[in-house]
């Protein structure tokens, strides 16, 4: 595990941009990796994980029901699954729809409990990836924010798979400027985090004020079949 060659890079690009290493937390990717990338992680004092699919989570959770980790999940949700992420997940990056929000709301409710979540933002408007378009934010935050059982704790995005470091920033600066703008006349820690930064973009995401990376295969080598 590379783990403190990655927090060298995270200072470093936070000190570039005049920030503060200290916010930014590292959320272990640990999809398509056995249990022993989570046990890693936390060992390494690592204690937020994420998965993309809901199952694969489970699966995990349960192969290890004490593991000292705040689970993420960060892959599409289907809304069928809604009632299987509610309660087990610390934070779900990834609600872009109304109906999905409803479907959480729904099974949060059930549960009696309240659900943190981030809306998933298409900023470079890739056909192929999921997220609200920019200008439907402000009607799907709208529409979270009323719901009793869910928490709108930010936002998330993913930079188009490039090595052009100026599409790059652009697609990080957009997502802090939404949050900006859609945080005024809001309490400052209300919608604050930004969910932005995978590998190969990780250091230009902190520059543009990225709280949460989803680091996998810096972490853990590539992933497995």
């Amino acid at each position: 595990m590379h783990l403190e060659a990655v927090r060298a890079r995270i200072e470093q690009a936070a000190r570039r941009a005049g920030r503060d290493p200290s916010e930014v937390t590292i959320v272990a990717v640990t999809k398509t990796h056995p249990i022993d990338a989570v046990r890693c992680a936390a060992e390494a004092g690592l204690g937020d994980v994420a998965e993309n699919k809901v199952q694969e989570a489970l699966a995990k959770m349960a192969e290890w029901p004490e593991a000292p980790v705040r689970w993420h999940l960060i892959g599409h949700l289907q809304r069928n699954k809604a009632k299987l992420a509610v309660g087990r997940f610390a934070l779900i990056h990834s609600l872009d729809s109304i109906r999905l929000a409803a479907a959480l709301e729904a099974a949060a409710a059930v549960q009696g409990i309240t659900q943190d979540v981030l809306v998933q933002v298409n900023v470079a408007r890739e056909p192929q990836k999921d997220g609200v378009a920019p200008e439907d934010v402000d009607a799907l935050v709208a529409h979270v924010t009323a719901q009793p059982h869910l928490a709108l704790k930010g936002f998330m995005t993913m930079a188009p798979l490039t090595d052009d470091v100026a599409v790059q920033r652009a697609t990080f600066r957009g997502l802090r400027e939404l949050r900006d703008g859609l945080s005024a006349g809001r309490q400052p820690s209300a919608v604050s985090l930004l969910s932005m930064g995978m590998s190969s973009d990780f250091e230009i995401a902190v520059e543009e004020g990225a709280t949460h990376l989803r680091l996998g295969t810096v972490l853990f080598g590539e992933r497995q079949p």
